[in-house]
């Protein structure tokens, strides 16, 4: 056997394979037919951006070490109306700050709402109107802020 009719059988050049070609093709067929279908796109949708509740916590610390779980509740996306009525003024000033650098960092939202009283809300919370009028004439009777 010569060179080149070894390299005929080799890739099925040769008449011979005639045979054995044909079954050899009807046990791919299935599997090329499975490949060859178009395949259809899937029309899904993310609802990442969907939540099935949202909740709003109301929280009144009595110490600065309860910020931190002010900002863990903002960085599970729920809005936080924190009182600060109850606390030291330097220490409400320090929770404050600390809640302003959380927001930031989430690109949520920190409003005052009330003598004492702010709405710290994540980027999926939007918050529309202005009470600024009403906080001003609360904070000549209330010079604490």
């Amino acid at each position: 056997m010569s060179i080149k009719s070894k390299f005929k059988t080799f890739f099925f050049l040769d008449d011979e394979y005639d045979d054995h070609n044909e079954e050899y093709e009807e046990e791919l067929e299935p599997a090329v037919k499975q490949q060859k279908q178009p395949v259809k796109p899937q029309n899904v949708v993310s609802l990442q951006s969907v939540q099935k509740s949202s909740k709003v916590i109301l929280i009144e610390p009595r110490v600065y070490a309860e910020a931190q779980e002010i900002a863990d509740h903002l960085k599970s996306r729920r809005a936080v109306i924190v009182n600060l009525q109850r606390i030291e003024h330097d220490q409400a000033k320090r929770i404050v700050d600390f809640l302003s650098g959380t927001v930031y960092a989430i690109g949520g939202d920190i409003q005052k709402v009330g003598s004492s009283i702010f709405l710290c809300t994540p980027d999926n919370v939007e918050i529309s109107g202005n009470i600024s009028e009403l906080i001003k004439e609360q904070d000549f009777q209330d010079t604490r802020w």
